[in-house]
C-alpha cells in the first residue's frame, strides 16, 4: 500500500467509526472498497491489515456500536469479506473473533440495523467475498449462515434476493471444487456436507406447493448450470431430472417461465453436449405441457443450438409455426389448404390463446414473428425453411390488421376483429416481412408483398411508425427484385412498383405529420443511393414532384427533417437528379445547392442540419461533385471558415474529416479512413510536399486544425491530432531540425499555440508559410498529446490518495459549516 494512504487511513477509520460524524456518501464508499480490493489482490491482506491495525480496530468497533450507520456497517461488513478472502487472513481475523461477530447469528442479524436492505445486502456481498477457500466452508456451516441465505432467498428486496440465489450458486459451486481430486462426481450420499444442504433444500423447495419456494430454487438451478461446467453439474442433473419433470404433472404448471430458463440454461452447457441424462425427453415433455405463449421462448433456444436430436428439433419449429399456421387457416377459401404443418391438425390449445383475449393474441403472433426473425440469418435455422408459407401469413396478417382481408372461417372474422389496427402487430410483421426479403420467393407472392406494402403507403390510417417500417420492408424487398433480376438493370416489375410508388413518395412529403416526412426522406435517399444511376429510376423519378418537394422541406420546421432533407436532397444532387425550385420564396436557390447548404450550414439554429451539410460535403468532396471539382481549394477554405467556429463539436469534427478527405486528396494518396484504402507511403516526395502545404496554407486549414487540437471536446482534439500526426508522417522529408523555431514565423505561431492551449482563442494565427508549419510540427509533442487525449478526463482525480483526502476534506468542512453541502 502506497505510504501516503497508509498515513490517511487512521484518521478515515477514526471517522468511519464515529457515529457523530456526517458519513460520507455512498458512492467514496463504493470506491474505497473497489480500491481495497485492487490492493488485496496485488499485496497479502493479512500484511496490510498487520501494518494497518487501524482497520481491524474499524471492525471491532463496529461490532461493538449498537448506534452504528447502516451505510457503514455495510461497508465493514464487505471489508471484512475482501480481506477474509485470503485463507491466512481468514484465520487472523478468526482468532479475534471479528468474523462470527460480524457474519454469525449473534452478529448485524440480532440488531435493528438488520432490517435496512443495505446492511442485509452487505452481509451477502462480505460472505461471497469470504467463500473462496475450505476454511470458509466450515465457518458458513458451523455458524448457521447458510440456513440465513435460504431465508433471505425470499426477502422483501429484489436485490437482496437475487443476491442470496447467486450467494449459494458461489457457496455450492465452492463445495463442489473443494471435494478431493479424483471424484469425477458426487455419486450416492458422497456430497460434501454445504453441497448436501444446498442441494437438499433445492429439493425441499421443488417440492414445494408454494410457486415462490419452486421459482428460487429454479433460479439457484438456472444461474449453477450457467456457471459451472464442471462434471459434478451432471450428477446434480441426474439428481434433480425428477422432480423437475414432476412440476410438468400439476396444474396449472408453477414458475413456467423460470422453467424455461433452466432448461435452456441446461441444454447450453457443454458437459451435456455429448450426454444426455434424461435431458432431451425432459426438455421435449415440457414443449407439450407449456402455454403456447410459454413454449415459445424454449423452442426458439432449442432451435439455436449446435446439437440437439433432430426430432426435437422438428417439435420445437412446429411450437413456433403453430400460431401462424392458424392464422393461414384461418384464411383458407377451400378445405385442403396446405398449411405450415404440411396438414397437421391444428392445435386446439393454439387457438384457444389466439382467440382468448386480445393481449393474448397480439403477444402471441409478435413474439412469433419475432422468434422466426431471430432464427432465419442463422446458420442452424431449420431446413428447410418453408419460405412460402412463411411469406403468406405475414402478408395474410397485415391484411387482417389493415381490413383488406377475406376470412372463409369464424377465426378469421375473429382474428380481424381482434388485429384490426393493431400498430404492435404491424410493425412485427413488417419488419418479419423485410427479412423474408433475403429469401427466393413465387413471384406471386412477391407481387402480393408489393401490393400489401404499397396499400400501407397509401393509406391514411397507417401511423408514423407503421409508415417507416413499411417503408424500411420496401426497400428490402426493391433491393431484393432488382438482385433476382440478374443484371445491372431495373426488373421490369421494380420499374413499375417504382411507377405506382413515388405519387405515395409525394403524398407523403407532403404530409402534417413530421416523422412521416423524415421517414420519406430517408428512404428517397436509400433509394437514389442504390439506383441513381439507372436510366428507369431517373425516368420514374424527375417525372414526379419528389425532388422538388425534397428541395422545399430544407425549410421545413423541423430540425430532424432538415438535416433529412440536406441528405436526401445531397443524394439526389450526386447523382444529377435534384431539382431547383425558381419561385420568388425561395430567392436563395438561384445560386445553386452549395449556396443553399453553406446557408444552412452558417445560420440553422439546430445541429442535425448542419452536421449533415457538413457530411454531405464530405461525401461531395470524397466523390467529386461537380460543384466541388469546379473549385476544390475554393470550396474548403470556404467550408471551414464557415464552421470553423460552430458550437457543436460533432460539426467540428466532420469539418476535420473533411479536411482530412482535401489532404490525401492533394497529397495524391488514398483516404486514411476509406476500408478499401491500400497501405500508405510512408512519405510523399518533397516537392509535392513544399506545394501541399502552401494549399494548405492558403485555405487556412492550418488555423482550424491546430485550433482544434485544443477543444474542449475531446473527440475533437483527438481527431486533429491524428490529422496532425498524418501529415507530420508525410512531411518527413522535408523536415529539419534546425529549422524549429528558426524563423519569427514559427515562433509567433508558436507563442499564439501557446495561448490557445492556455485558454485564450480570440487571437488567430494569420498568414502562415510552409516552414512556420514544419517547425511547429516536429516541436509539438503529437504522441504524448494522443496518449493524454486517450485518457479519461478523470484519470487525473481517481488515485486512492485523492479519493481518502476528498473524503476527510469533505468531514472537515461539514464540521466547520455545520451544513451538508450536498
Amino acid at each position: 500500500m502506497d505510504p501516503e494512504c497508509s498515513r490517511l487511513l487512521p484518521a478515515l477509520c477514526a471517522v468511519l467509526a464515529d457515529p457523530r460524524q456526517p458519513v460520507v456518501d455512498d458512492t467514496c464508499l463504493e470506491k474505497l472498497l473497489d480500491w481495497f480490493k485492487t490492493v488485496t489482490e496485488a499485496e497479502s491482506s493479512l500484511l496490510m491489515l498487520q501494518e494497518n491495525p487501524c482497520l481491524v480496530e474499524l471492525l471491532s468497533h463496529v461490532l461493538k456500536l449498537q448506534d452504528v450507520s447502516s451505510r457503514v456497517l455495510s461497508f465493514s461488513l464487505r471489508l471484512a469479506g475482501i480481506f477474509a478472502a485470503q485463507e491466512n487472513c481468514f484465520q487472523y481475523l478468526q482468532q479475534g473473533e471479528l468474523l462470527p461477530g460480524l457474519f454469525g447469528e449473534a452478529g448485524p442479524l440480532s440488531r435493528a440495523a438488520w432490517t435496512v436492505p443495505t446492511v442485509r445486502s452487505g452481509w451477502i456481498q462480505g460472505l461471497c467475498s469470504l467463500a473462496q477457500h475450505p476454511s470458509a466452508l466450515h465457518f458458513l456451516a458451523d455458524h448457521g449462515a447458510i440456513d440465513t441465505i435460504f431465508s433471505l432467498q425470499g426477502d422483501s428486496s429484489l436485490f437482496v434476493a437475487s443476491a442470496a440465489s447467486q450467494l449459494l450458486v458461489h457457496i455450492l459451486a465452492l463445495s463442489m471444487c473443494s471435494r478431493a481430486k479424483g471424484h469425477s462426481g458426487p455419486v450416492g450420499g458422497d456430497w460434501p456436507a454445504c453441497a448436501q444442504k444446498i442441494v437438499g433444500h433445492i429439493e425441499e423447495s421443488l417440492h414445494s406447493a408454494t410457486t415462490p419456494q419452486v421459482t428460487q430454487a429454479l433460479n439457484v438451478l438456472t444461474t449453477t448450470f450457467g456457471r459451472c461446467h464442471s462434471p459434478w453439474t451432471e450428477a446434480l442433473w441426474t439428481r434433480l431430472n425428477p422432480l423437475v419433470a414432476c412440476l410438468l404433472e400439476r396444474d396449472p404448471i408453477p414458475a413456467a417461465h423460470s422453467l424455461v430458463d433452466l432448461l435452456l440454461s441446461v441444454v447450453r452447457a457443454p458437459v451435456f453436449s455429448s450426454s444426455d441424462c434424461g435431458l432431451w425427453e425432459t426438455v421435449a415433455r415440457t414443449l407439450s405441457c407449456l402455454s403456447p405463449t410459454q413454449a415459445g421462448p424454449l423452442a426458439v433456444g432449442i432451435l439455436k443450438l449446435q446439437h440437439c436430436p433432430q426430432e426435437l428439433r422438428a417439435q420445437a419449429f412446429g411450437v413456433l409455426l403453430q400460431p401462424l399456421d392458424c392464422v393461414l387457416k384461418a384464411m383458407a377459401q377451400a378445405p385442403g389448404l396446405p398449411g405450415l404443418l404440411d396438414g397437421a391438425a391444428g392445435d386446439s390449445m393454439m387457438e384457444d390463446t389466439l382467440l382468448s383475449s386480445k393481449s393474448a393474441c397480439v403477444g402471441l403472433l409478435c413474439r412469433t414473428l419475432a422468434h422466426l426473425e431471430e432464427l432465419q440469418p442463422l446458420p442452424q435455422r431449420p431446413s428447410p425453411w418453408p419460405q412460402a408459407p412463411l411469406l403468406g401469413a405475414a402478408v395474410t396478417i397485415l391484411r387482417f390488421c389493415d381490413g383488406s382481408a377475406v376470412p372463409a372461417s369464424s377465426m378469421g372474422n375473429h382474428l380481424c376483429g381482434t388485429l384490426a389496427g393493431c400498430v404492435r402487430v404491424q410493425r412485427a410483421a413488417l419488419d418479419f416481412l423485410g427479412m423474408l426479403s433475403q429469401g427466393t420467393s413465387p413471384q406471386e407472392l412477391v407481387t402480393q408483398v408489393f401490393a400489401v406494402l404499397l396499400e400501407y403507403l397509401k393509406s391514411p390510417d397507417s401511423s408514423p411508425t407503421v409508415l417507416k417500417k413499411a417503408f424500411q420492408a420496401m426497400l428490402r424487398w426493391l433491393l431484393s427484385s432488382a438482385k433476382t433480376a440478374g443484371c445491372s438493370d431495373l426488373s421490369r416489375h421494380t420499374v413499375l412498383v417504382l411507377r405506382e410508388l413515388f405519387p405515395v413518395l409525394q403524398k407523403r412529403l407532403c404530409s402534417p405529420c413530421w416523422e412521416v416526412r423524415d421517414s420519406a426522406l430517408e428512404f428517397l435517399t436509400h433509394l437514389s443511393r442504390n439506383w441513381g444511376g439507372q436510366a428507369d429510376f431517373r425516368h420514374a423519378l424527375l417525372g414526379s414532384e419528389v425532388p422538388k418537394l425534397a428541395w422545399q422541406l430544407l425549410q421545413d420546421p423541423e430540425g430532424y427533417v432538415r438535416a433529412s432533407a440536406v441528405t436526401a436532397v445531397g443524394q439526389l444532387s450526386s447523382r444529377g437528379l435534384h431539382a431547383s425550385p425558381t419561385s420568388p420564396e425561395h430567392p436563395e436557390a438561384q445560386q445553386g445547392l452549395l449556396s443553399e447548404f453553406l446557408h444552412i450550414l452558417s445560420e440553422d439554429s439546430e445541429g442535425f442540419p448542419r452536421r449533415a451539410v457538413m457530411q454531405v460535403f464530405t461525401e461531395w468532396l470524397r466523390d467529386g461533385h461537380a460543384d466541388v471539382a469546379h473549385d476544390t481549394e475554393q470550396f474548403v477554405a470556404t467550408v471551414l471558415q464557415v464552421m470553423s467556429q460552430d458550437l457543436d463539436w460533432e460539426v467540428r469534427a466532420q469539418g476535420l474529416e473533411l479536411a482530412l478527405v482535401f489532404l490525401a486528396q492533394i497529397l495524391g494518396q488514398p483516404d486514411p479512413h476509406c476500408p478499401y484504402a491500400v497501405a500508405l507511403p510512408k512519405a510523399a516526395p518533397p516537392g509535392l510536399l513544399t506545394e501541399v502545404l502552401q494549399t494548405l496554407c492558403r485555405v487556412r486549414l492550418f488555423e482550424f486544425v491546430f485550433r482544434a487540437l485544443f477543444d474542449c471536446d475531446r473527440p475533437v482534439a483527438q481527431k486533429s491530432c491524428d490529422l496532425l500526426l498524418f501529415l507530420r508522417d508525410k512531411t518527413a522529408p522535408c523536415s529539419h531540425p534546425q529549422e524549429a523555431g528558426g524563423s519569427p514565423d514559427s515562433a509567433s505561431m508558436e507563442a499564439t499555440l501557446q495561448r490557445w492551449r492556455a485558454g485564450e482563442q480570440g487571437q488567430p494565427l494569420g498568414d502562415l508559410e510552409p516552414e512556420a508549419v514544419l517547425a511547429i510540427l516536429g516541436s509539438i509533442d503529437l504522441e504524448g498529446l494522443q496518449g493524454m487525449l486517450a485518457k479519461s478526463s478523470d484519470h487525473m482525480e481517481r488515485s486512492p490518495q485523492s479519493l481518502l483526502k476528498d473524503m476527510l476534506a469533505t468531514v472537515h468542512v461539514l464540521e466547520e459549516n455545520e451544513a451538508d453541502c450536498y
